[in-house]
This record gives C-alpha cells, structure tokens and sequence, in this order.
C-alpha cells in the first residue's frame, strides 16, 4: 500500500500502476479541487446540511468506446432503470467523439477502455457540492491545484 494524493492516484492511474473504476475516478478528480486535508474539512463541514442526492450511472455503448451518462446530462434518460429490472440498453453507432460534439450540457464519463477515462462537467453542482476537475486519463495537462 502507498499513500497517494488526488492527482498523484491519477498519475499513477494513467502510468497503469494501479486501476480505479470510473466512480472512483470521478471521485479523485472532485477531491484535486482542494490543496489540503484541511481544505477539505472546512468544505466539508460548511455544506453538511446542504443536503445530497444518490446518482444511478447510465451506461451509453458508443462504436469505440462507453459513456457513463449522470444527472444533468442531456443524454441522462429521464426515467433510469434503478433496478435493472427494465432491461434498458442505450447503445449507439455513432463514435464518442462525435457524441461529445453534438452535445452541450455534460455530466459524463468517457471510457475509451479500461486505463482511459475522462470526466466532462460543465453543469453546476447541486448542494454546493464541487464538480470534478475535468481530467482525461491519457494525457496530463490538468488543472489540478494540488
């Protein structure tokens, strides 16, 4: 085991030394908004009673890749399969880059295979909540502030 800060997790992430799944990812890209421990504590404590909302991911099956699609996003069914129940399969013929250029409001995770994740955010947070940094996996001009 071995400690890691935010973006040190995601240099090693994108070297491939270690795996994280694309919640995680999310997660570390939403904690390098902060330059500190303490940092993250005040802002924790500040928006406790702020309130929160559970996410169901969504799944988009492009040509050459995935796209977990989350609240907010435009492409976000408005009745999710919670459940599984459903059976609901989103897939498309179209490339994910293409779907990036046709679209305009994201909250999404862009997989390209398994050691190549992107986080793309341009909506506002609910609850005061920090989105993510928008960090690509494969390349790292980021811009973290730790």
């Amino acid at each position: 085991l071995q400690w890691s800060s935010p973006p040190e997790a995601i240099e090693r992430f994108k070297s491939q030394e270690i795996w994280f799944a694309p919640p995680q990812f999310y997660e570390l890209c939403r904690l390098c908004n902060f330059s500190s421990l303490r940092e993250l504590h005040r802002f924790s404590s500040d928006r406790a009673l702020e309130g929160c909302e559970r996410w169901m991911p969504v799944t988009l099956t492009a040509s050459d890749g995935y796209i977990q699609l989350l609240p907010g996003d435009e492409l976000y069914p408005e009745d999710p399969d919670y459940t599984g129940e459903k059976k609901i399969i989103m897939s498309t013929d179209k490339k994910v880059e293409d779907l990036m250029k046709e679209g305009s409001t994201f909250h999404r995770i862009v997989i390209k295979n398994i050691s190549n994740l992107a986080v793309y955010v341009n909506i506002q947070a609910k609850y005061k909540h920090k989105n993510p940094l928008m960090i690509n996996s494969d390349c790292s001009d980021y811009n973290s502030r730790l």
